[in-house]
């Protein structure tokens, strides 16, 4: 049985694009299916055996840490890590959450709805022996801009900026990564985690898996409208 390693859950965004939803309400707590959406997710954890979750958070990050607690409640372990007045974006967050999260770990984003088994993807890096692995979704530009090129199970270029013809799959929103990539960059500064992987895709080490779950999301008022919908058809399944 593969040991799972702990989560890290980057919940620090000011979620603009939600606005007014998110003026007195940080996104994780915004409500889905008739609870904090947060809840969701942490439950979905402890169903892949998570034993621990590390929650980035900054924006309005008191009412998720007030709502979650420790944890307990979920059956999980669950520790904060806040960004102070300055944020330091999804790479900076993880840096700074280091200590807390061991060699490696998982990363998950605080609007995203990934409901596939986790044991798989946790081997698949492991047998990778690779720096990080992100999961991948063949997309066509259905979804979102493809911005994935992974061919015969590797990926060979994962970019925000560039596009290119070959560029089929988009980054599915779980990934694991070793914790001295990020130990590497400068503490307390922002960067961005996005701009890792695709370094790492340049050099050949950031592994790719393939899922073929189209994922959720609650970043946008459509995709929170789906999410809740989806949601709530497996509530009364």
């Amino acid at each position: 049985m593969t040991e799972m390693p702990p989560v890290a859950l980057l919940a620090g965004g000011l979620a603009t694009r939600l606005r007014p939803l998110t003026e007195q309400v940080p996104k994780a707590k915004l409500e889905v299916a008739g609870e904090p959406f947060i809840a969701h997710q942490l439950r979905l954890l402890r169903r892949e055996n998570i034993p621990r979750v590390v929650i980035c958070a900054g924006y309005l990050a008191e009412q998720i840490s007030a709502y979650v607690g420790d944890g307990s409640r979920f059956g999980l372990n669950v520790s904060y890590k806040i960004d102070g007045p300055r944020l330091l974006g999804t790479g900076g967050a993880l840096r700074a959450a280091l200590d807390q999260l061991g060699a490696e770990f998982l990363v998950m984003y605080g609007d995203s709805w990934l409901d596939i088994p986790y044991a798989p993807v946790v081997a698949a890096f492991h047998a990778s022996r690779q720096r990080a692995l992100m999961t991948v979704f063949r997309n066509a530009g259905r979804w979102d801009a493809s911005n994935v090129w992974f061919e015969d199970g590797r990926i060979r270029l994962y970019s925000k900026r560039e596009r290119l013809p070959q560029m089929q799959h988009i980054d599915w929103g779980l990934s694991a990564i070793r914790a001295e990539v990020l130990a590497a960059q400068p503490a307390d500064q922002p960067f961005d985690l996005a701009e890792i992987y695709s370094d790492l895709s340049r050099e050949g080490t950031l592994a790719g898996y393939e899922v073929t779950t189209r994922f959720y999301e609650i970043g946008s008022k459509e995709g929170l409208k789906e999410t809740d919908a989806l949601l709530r058809k497996a509530q009364s399944l």
